[in-house]
């Protein structure tokens, strides 16, 4: 096999022991070697600069910029960039938010043992890889209205155990209008009660969990 067919892959993980792994697994293949490794976005970016790798594996949470600041960050210096994001989350609307950023693959870290190097020879072929258990949250939810920027402000303060009208003060509107907004998000996200919708949101990464 020459150089030319071996797939160069970056690994980007903030956990030294996750990203042993990766590599481990990576290098293990005849066909795949680890050209570099980065700890957080910034230095994702600095290392992608200098190895221009044919696949990037990336964690999503990382200080200094995470996985989707960073994707974004790559991709506008190098549009054909082909970037697999890792999580531990599998909430649909960060895999939305993923794709439209251009990411080729969203991987379950749960998965990593039995699916990484398939991905890798997926997307290095040029097809985008979603696990099923996603792609089925994704179906179940597609006809469903997305929550707007005050929505997601108003419940963002729910979940911290503001009032209505604590609520409203904050955002400099209404208790009226903040019941308003909430009436909405318990329709968007089909949900019982303020403590569900938040439960929801949180499960379907509309907000970061703490």
């Amino acid at each position: 096999m020459s150089l030319a067919d071996v797939i160069n892959v970056l690994v980007v993980d903030d956990h030294p022991l996750m990203r042993a792994g990766i590599c481990g697994e990576v290098n293990a293949q005849a066909d795949m070697r680890v050209v570099a490794e980065a700890a957080d976005g910034t230095e994702a970016l600095a290392r992608y600069r200098e190895c221009r790798p044919d696949v990037t594996l990336m964690d999503i949470r990382m200080p200094n910029g995470d996985g989707l600041q960073a994707l974004t960050a790559i991709r506008a210096e190098f549009p054909q960039a082909c970037i697999v994001l890792l999580t531990t989350a599998s909430g649909d609307v960060n895999v939305v938010r993923a794709f439209q950023a251009g990411a080729m693959g969203y991987l379950m870290k749960n998965l990593l043992r039995t699916e990484l190097i398939d991905t890798i020879r997926l997307v290095r072929s040029g097809k985008k890889r979603i696990p099923q258990e996603i792609a089925q949250q994704l179906a179940d939810h597609i006809a469903s209205d997305d929550l707007t920027a005050r929505e997601l402000e108003v419940l963002r303060g729910v979940s911290q155990g503001m009032s209505n009208k604590v609520v409203g003060a904050a955002l400099g509107i209404s208790e009226h209008t903040v019941k308003n907004h909430l009436k909405n998000i318990l329709l968007k996200l089909q949900a019982t009660d303020r403590t569900h919708a938040v439960m929801i949101a949180l499960r379907r990464g509309y907000l970061d969990e703490a």
